[in-house]
Parts: structure tokens; C-alpha cells; sequence
């Protein structure tokens, strides 16, 4: 797509949707701005989303769109504070075990229907339905909803979920414990609301764009998959009268080389900086290679089944790998967008967290080394018995270049030889899912903003738990936060047992290293949990 088929799309879009849109004036209304004639934003996927099922969605990507096709009870606003979705507000009883929704009159279906607290229940019912098999049923026992954990287990009936709809405007959420963070859960896609009738008459071809209702401010009107989708304006969304942006693009490009190329010819708005090459580019493109915190981790992860390497069930073996890994390296040399070195799997900008002091991040990488080569010869390896292993990554020239810079180190260091392996986005997810690899590449956004969101994932019966490590301390203070009015010195006591064990080997943290179209007004960098809404953006005129 170049510029002069993005003009032509403006005419499309200026007919098709100039009678829902209050913004046919040439100006923003709040901040003056001139406003572009064409309101469309296009951005590059790395890969085809999982779903757009909101109990189904799994990835970043497919998460990116929901939020666009669906809203939940409660919405970010752009510093990741909370505001009203489809509920107006909340209430909590005394003792906080209790909440309830009050759903706003006007929130409407794409097809007209109103949106009432039962869309929810039979959504909520749906994420923790064993037939549905989500992978985020786990999120709903993560949220403390009372019976969930049973009923995923399949030891209770899907109507024993303590969500129930008071009226058709009031919700009514039951926890089997106090959670002080529960309405900031509720933004989480798989909390989203689902249409039963739809759903129900379309089975898993529900979310197709010819069958799909949905409440959020865009409708899902083109999918080609692995090349294409396009989201637009939903005339029935309740704010639709405030809503900027008319249309919205993604365009999957696999390489970010390729998508950095394209992104300079002007056929795409916001693209990823490939590795290594923000510093030449904030010097050319001051005002449009931008660089923020992002909630997410990096990190390698064991296979701690009992099908896994004999060589990972020793945690020496896996504490040299660790300290084998000069993460300056990684970060300033090969990624070298702003991204933190990683010692602690929950990153410093995690709300509420100060990242523990460990071992590991007070010594020099001089020291790290001479101890992993101490650790791994007090395992058995060396020389005359190579430490040998396969690694797996999704595939993307990022994730290849950090591997191979692992992989130097590790055979540098220490001889260990370590094949290397790259898999499509969704084989790999399922291949990790299924605790088929030695050492695979990990990555987790948060899914809201509290240092639990990361600790949980090596809680023994985490859904996400790929490597299965298993731990009672760890999870007996998992458990003890969930109702600790100070959770801080247990998620540091968390924090020390893996450094100690190291059932994963952190990286770096994540910083959002993009190329901005300097044309696109209110990209929200102040929200580390990258929480957007195209609703709230708008394009610029040149």
C-alpha cells in the first residue's frame, strides 16, 4: 500500500462514515490540533494473531484488537489509570469479596442489541468452561472468583461461578478471597463480554468478520490471514460520537527489517525497531523513533519435566547458564533500544514493586563467569563431557540475534553447545505449551499492573508455567500475598528463590521501541502496560 492508495481510502472512508462521526470539523475539540482529512491508522503484526475470540486471545497482537472489538467493565486511560468501560463504576462490600457493576444504559452490540450484565456471565462462563479448554482459564482462578478453580478442574458445575447477574445493568462478582487489584483485572481481554446468541449460532466461526458482533468502538470488517485485517468504526458504539480515528489496518510482515522499509515509504503509521538500530534512528528521525518502559519480560525457560534434559534438574547447571550471560551485552549491544537488564523476573516498572537486591546483579560479569564455569564443572561438565542442548524461538530476527548471542557466550565460556531452532508464532506457543523443547525463549506482558502478574507464572498449576517448575515455598507465598496487605516482602522472598533456583534465566526488560508517525496524536507512553485504544488516538494533518 503506498500514500496514493491511502488517499483513495480516505475517500471510502469520508463517505462511509462522515453520519456517525462528530469530528467532521478540521480540528481536535479538546486540544486544537488540525486534524487529518483521512483518519485511518496502519500498523505491522510481527505474525497472525492467535484469536479474536476474547476468551480465546492468548498473544499481544490478537489482545491489540480486541480491546478495539470488545470493551470490558473497566477501560485504561493513558497513564494505565483505570476508567468506566460498559460499567460506570464499581462498588465493593466491607470485608472486599464482593463487587458490583453497575453497566451503563447505552451500551450496545454492533447489531443494536443492548449489553447486559448476562453477556458477561455467559462470558465469564464461558473462560472457565474445561469444553471452551481457554488458555486463560487460569486468569479467571487468578482473579479468586469464587468456584472457578473447581470448576476448571472440572470438580463443580459451570452455573456454581460466582458471577451473577442482579438485572440487566447490575453484575454481581463473588471471590473466594479479598483481592484488592480485582477491578484492575477486569480490563483483561478474557474478562471481555461475548454475544451468546452469535457464539452460540456460529460455533467456533463466530469471529469471522461476515458473522461477528461485537460492543467495542470498531467492527471487524476484513481478515485475510498471515497478510490483513482491517477493524472500523462501530456506529452503535456508545461513544462513538467521540471517537477520532475511522478505520484501523494491520499488516503482517514477519521480518521488522522489511516493516522498517516499508514504514519509511510511508505505507505504515507504527512499526517495530528492529534490534540494534534505535541509535541511528533517533538521530535521523528525531520526532519519530521514540523509546518507553514497557511491563514485559524476556526470558529463557527450562524444561523441568521429567522428560526434560537430565542436565536441568540440577540447579547449578541452570544457575551457570544464567551467570553466563552478559546481559550489558544484550541489551546495549544487540538490542540497544533502552531496554533494562533483567535479574528479577518482575520489572522495575511494575506498580508498587522495588526490585530486590540479588546475588547475581552485585557481582561483575568477570565474577558471574568464573562461577558458572565452577558451578558447571561441580555438575559434571566440562571439556570431556560438553554440556549439549536444543534452544527454540519464535521466529524473528530479533529473537534469532539474541539467541545466537547467548549461544556465543555459553560456548565461549563454558563449551556448551547448544543447537538453535525457530518455529512459527503459533507452532511454537503449542510446542512450549507442550513441554516440547529443552530451553525456550519466554516473553510476558502484563496482564495488569501488580508484580503477581509475573510471579504467578512459576506457580506450580500456572497455565503458563512452560518449564513446570515447581516450588511449595514459592507457592505457599503466591497464596499469602493474594490477601497480604503488604505482598512486598513476599514477592522479594519470591524474587530470591528464583535467582536461587533459576527456573528461568531473565534477560532484559522490555522498553516500546517504535517508529511513530510523527502524524499520530495521543500514543500512550505513559501506560507501561501498553493498554491502547484506537478510540482514543487521532491522526494529524500534515
Amino acid at each position: 500500500m503506498n500514500k496514493i492508495i491511502r488517499t483513495s481510502l480516505a475517500g471510502l472512508l469520508t463517505s462511509t462514515f462522515m453520519t456517525g462521526a462528530a469530528f467532521a470539523a478540521d480540528t481536535h475539540p479538546e486540544t486544537g490540533e488540525a486534524l487529518a482529512d483521512d483518519q485511518t491508522f496502519i500498523y505491522r503484526l510481527g505474525d497472525e494473531h492467535t484469536s479474536v475470540d476474547p476468551q480465546v486471545v492468548e498473544d499481544t497482537y490478537g489482545a491489540e484488537i480486541v480491546r478495539d472489538l470488545f470493551e470490558g467493565l473497566m477501560n485504561q486511560d493513558e497513564d494505565g489509570n483505570l476508567v468506566p468501560g460498559v460499567a460506570t463504576g464499581y462498588e465493593a462490600n466491607d470485608t472486599k469479596d464482593v463487587y458490583t457493576f453497575t453497566l451503563r444504559d447505552d451500551a450496545k452490540w454492533s447489531n443494536g442489541d443492548p449489553v447486559t450484565a448476562g453477556d458477561f456471565v455467559f462470558a465469564w462462563k464461558r473462560a472457565v468452561d474445561p469444553e471452551l479448554s481457554s488458555p486463560y482459564a487460569w486468569f479467571m482462578e487468578l482473579m479468586s472468583i469464587e468456584n472457578a478453580a473447581d470448576i476448571i478442574a472440572g470438580n463443580a458445575p459451570i452455573d456454581d461461578l460466582g458471577v451473577k447477574a442482579i438485572d440487566d445493568k447490575t453484575l454481581e462478582v463473588r471471590l473466594s478471597a479479598p483481592l484488592p487489584y480485582f477491578p484492575q483485572m477486569t480490563t483483561h481481554s478474557t474478562t471481555f463480554p461475548a454475544p451468546q446468541k452469535v457464539v452460540e449460532e456460529f460455533g467456533d466461526a463466530w469471529t469471522k468478520p461476515e458473522n461477528i458482533v461485537s460492543n467495542g468502538a470498531y467492527v471487524w470488517t476484513e481478515h485475510l490471514p498471515q497478510e490483513r485485517s482491517t477493524r472500523e468504526r462501530n456506529e452503535m458504539y456508545w461513544d462513538n460520537d467521540n471517537t477520532i480515528l475511522d478505520k484501523v489496518v494491520t499488516l503482517v510482515i514477519n521480518d521488522e527489517n522489511v516493516a522498517l522499509t516499508r514504514y519509511l515509504a510511508g505505507e505504515l503509521d507504527r512499526t517495530e525497531i528492529p534490534a540494534g538500530q534505535f541509535p541511528r534512528l533517533s538521530q535521523e528521525h528525531p520526532t519519530e523513533a521514540i523509546s518507553f518502559p514497557r511491563l514485559c519480560n524476556y526470558y529463557y525457560t527450562f524444561n523441568m519435566t521429567e522428560d526434560g534434559p537430565e542436565a536441568f534438574k540440577d540447579p547449578n547447571v541452570r544457575q551457570a547458564l544464567s551467570l553466563a550471560v552478559d546481559r550489558d551485552i544484550i541489551t546495549e549491544k544487540v538490542m540497544a533500544g533502552g531496554q533494562p537488564p533483567a535479574y528479577t523476573f518482575a520489572p522495575e516498572a511494575t506498580a508498587g514493586f522495588t526490585v530486590p537486591a540479588v546475588e547475581m546483579a552485585s557481582m561483575s560479569q568477570a565474577e558471574q563467569d568464573e562461577l558458572a564455569k565452577e558451578l558447571l564443572a561441580e555438575a559434571g561438565y566440562g571439556p570431556d563431557n560438553p554440556l549439549s542442548f536444543e534452544m527454540v524461538y519464535n521466529t524473528n530476527e530479533d529473537h534469532k540475534k539474541v539467541a545466537v548471542a547467548v549461544s556465543q557466550m555459553w560456548k565461549q565460556k563454558l563449551g556448551v553447545q547448544v543447537e538453535l531452532a525457530n518455529m512459527e508464532w503459533k507452532v511454537f506457543l503449542e510446542e512450549r505449551g507442550n513441554q516440547n523443547f529443552d530451553l525456550a525463549r519466554g516473553a510476558w506482558c502484563g496482564d495488569y499492573n501488580e508484580a503477581s502478574t509475573f510471579l504467578d507464572l512459576l506457580q506450580s498449576d500456572s497455565g503458563y508455567n512452560d518449564g513446570k517448575f515447581a516450588n511449595a515455598r514459592v507457592d505457599e507465598l503466591l497464596a499469602e500475598a493474594k490477601t497480604s496487605d503488604d505482598p512486598a516482602p513476599l514477592y522479594t522472598e519470591v524474587e530470591r528463590i528464583i535467582a536461587q533456583e533459576t527456573p528461568v534465566i531473565p534477560i532484559y526488560h522490555y522498553a516500546g521501541v517504535y517508529m511513530m508517525d510523527s502524524d499520530v496524536g495521543n500514543w500512550p507512553v505513559n501506560n507501561v502496560e501498553q493498554n491502547w485504544y484506537s478510540k482514543n488516538l487521532y491522526k494529524l494533518a500534515d
